[in-house]
């Protein structure tokens, strides 16, 4: 659980700053995310598949648009 405490002379925008960096590092929102509801097992395994040649994809158009600058 993300918990912050207020530092002395320290503005509310600035520790709700804070406070939301903290939440983001521990991924407290990508858990809530993917608790809130059920997938089968076979969804589960297709979307982690989806996810994994998308980033493949993404990776080898960056790869290539790296090479043609060289």
């Amino acid at each position: 659980m993300a918990e912050i405490r207020l530092q002395d002379g320290e503005t509310l925008d600035n520790a709700l700053r804070r406070f939301k960096r903290k939440v983001l590092q521990e991924d407290i929102i990508k858990e809530i995310k993917r608790h809130s509801f059920y997938l089968k097992p076979g969804e589960k395994k297709r979307i982690k598949s989806a996810l994994a040649r998308k980033r493949n994809r993404k990776r080898r158009t960056r790869d290539a648009g790296l090479e043609q600058a060289r």
